[in-house]
C-alpha cells in the first residue's frame, strides 16, 4: 500500500475564495489524470515557479511532494504537484474539469461573489500582466493584461464576464495560431485588473503580477474613451 499523504479531501465541495482561486489555477495549469489500470485518479498542477506550486499545495492542505523537472532543450524547469484522490478528482469533474481539457474546456458556473478569485487564479496560471512600450520614438507605456487558452469557447465566455462586470466592450479575443488570447490594453486592462484584485488576500495572487499592476497604477495615466461607464 502506498504512502497516504495529508490533503483536504473536501476542498472542492463548497465555494470559498481559496477554493475559487485554486480552481482557476487548475483550469489554467492543472489537469486530471485517470489511470484505471491501477484504479488511480489524480489531480495535477504544474508550473515553472516553485513558490506558486507550493502555495497551491498549502491552500489545499496538502503534504504531497513537489517534483522538479529539469530544463531540457526549449523547455523550462518545471514543478509538479500530483495528488491521488478519487474524491478530489470527482469533485473537480463535477465542476467542469476533465482529462485532456486544454482545447475544449468550457467556462464553469462560478458564483458571482467568487468570480474575481477564479479569474485571478486563471490569470496567475495562464496569463500575463505587463507594462509595454508601444511607440518606438516616444517613451509611451501602457498596461496590458492577457489571458491565454487553447479553448476558444472558454475565452469567449471569460470575455463576456469581464465585459459585463467591468463595463468594457469588445472584441478582445485574438487567434494567436497556436492558441487564443484575450488581450486588454490601457484603461481596459486597468478595469479588468481592478476587478480581479479587489479585496484580495495576499495568499491568493502571484506577487510579481500583482506588483506590475500596482506599479502601473502608480506610474501610468489612464484615459477612458467612448460612453463606457467609469
Amino acid at each position: 500500500m502506498g504512502i497516504r499523504y495529508k490533503v483536504n479531501y473536501d476542498f472542492f465541495k463548497s465555494w470559498s475564495k481559496q477554493m475559487a482561486y485554486v480552481l482557476g489555477c487548475l483550469y489554467s495549469d492543472g489537469s486530471l489524470e485517470n489511470s484505471p489500470y491501477i484504479r488511480g485518479k489524480y489531480v495535477r498542477f504544474s508550473n515553472t515557479e516553485y513558490d506558486f506550486v507550493k502555495n497551491i499545495r498549502h491552500l489545499m492542505g496538502s503534504e504531497h511532494t513537489i517534483t522538479r523537472f529539469e530544463a531540457h532543450g526549449n523547455r523550462q524547469e518545471k514543478y509538479l504537484l500530483r495528488i491521488g484522490s478519487h474524491s478530489l478528482y470527482n469533485d473537480l469533474e463535477a465542476l467542469g474539469l476533465f482529462p485532456n481539457k486544454s482545447l475544449t474546456m468550457e467556462f464553469p458556473s462560478v458564483p458571482e461573489s467568487y468570480l474575481a478569485d477564479f479569474i485571478r487564479g486563471y490569470l496567475d496560471g495562464d496569463g500575463s500582466v505587463i507594462i509595454e512600450k508601444y511607440k518606438k520614438d516616444r517613451d509611451d507605456r501602457r498596461l496590458k493584461a492577457i489571458f491565454t487558452s487553447g479553448s476558444k469557447i472558454f475565452l469567449e465566455s471569460l470575455d463576456k464576464c469581464l465585459q459585463d462586470f467591468c463595463y468594457i466592450k469588445g472584441p478582445n479575443l485574438y487567434n494567436s495560431h497556436r492558441s487564443y488570447q484575450l488581450v486588454y490594453r490601457n484603461w481596459k486592462a486597468k478595469k479588468v485588473l481592478d476587478f480581479i484584485y479587489r479585496n484580495v488576500n495576499n495568499s491568493l495572487y502571484l506577487k510579481r503580477k500583482y506588483c506590475t499592476y500596482k506599479k502601473a497604477i502608480k506610474e501610468l495615466k489612464f484615459k477612458y474613451h467612448g460612453d463606457v461607464p467609469k
